[in-house]
């Protein structure tokens, strides 16, 4: 019997931390102490009496982003570096600006599934499932759909319409972490290996080369 219940309680560690996201509060909330160099999973918390109103708060989702650049889209993150009062409650915001035809390259989150409302514009929108079935799931997404990205999956955006586009995307994670694949991949420090980069691409040396040149 006491085999049996051990086993069990096992049993039930095991799928609380197979099914754990970001730590949960274990208090009302836990604002981050930006200026701790105490490092743990997550961020120390400040003394609750310290606590201000602007812990919880941030200005500026109205603004446009910037989308003067090669790929023409701009993410403003609101994450715990942001908002330190977002430390243990396991959520952030962004605001995705696309200038017309611009593109939210492909990237995935590590830490975070993303739910996306397309608030203005059109946007074609997709994602890549793991091997190795690698299925491309799309959607033409318009004005207040919305679209779910599964954690750690490829995904990307690209406005389709005849305008700008905006969108607002909620993640699972005050710290969501991106990694945009080309970037990754090609712009890597120190870079990897043109030989290693060709033969997982099948593609010569030179064409590698010039991808590199970009990044």
């Amino acid at each position: 019997m006491a085999k049996r219940t051990l086993l069990l309680g096992l049993l039930a560690i095991t799928c609380t931390l197979a099914i754990a996201n970001d730590p949960g509060p274990l208090q009302d909330f836990c604002v981050a102490d930006t200026n701790s160099s105490t490092r743990v999973n997550g961020l120390v918390c400040l003394d609750p009496k310290s606590v201000q109103a602007n812990h919880f708060y941030f200005s500026g989702l109205h603004l446009p982003g910037n989308t003067s650049n090669p790929v023409g889209s701009k993410v403003t993150l609101v994450s715990v570096t942001q908002v330190p009062g977002l430390n243990t409650l396991g959520i952030s915001i962004a605001r995705v600006d696309y200038a017309r035809c611009g593109l939210n390259p492909p990237h995935l989150h590590p830490r975070a599934t993303e739910i996306l409302t397309v608030v203005e514009g059109t946007l074609f929108a997709g994602f890549v499932t793991s091997n190795p079935e690698n299925r491309f799931i799309t959607k033409v997404l318009y004005e207040g759909d919305v679209f779910v990205f599964p954690v750690g999956l490829p995904h990307f955006q690209i406005n389709v319409g005849n305008g700008s586009a905006v969108a607002i995307a909620a993640l699972s994670s005050q710290n969501p972490g991106v990694i945009t694949i080309a970037n990754a991949v090609f712009g890597s420090n120190p870079s990897i290996a043109d030989d290693v980069l060709a033969k997982a691409f099948q593609i010569d040396k030179t064409v590698i080369d010039q991808l590199l040149a970009n990044f």
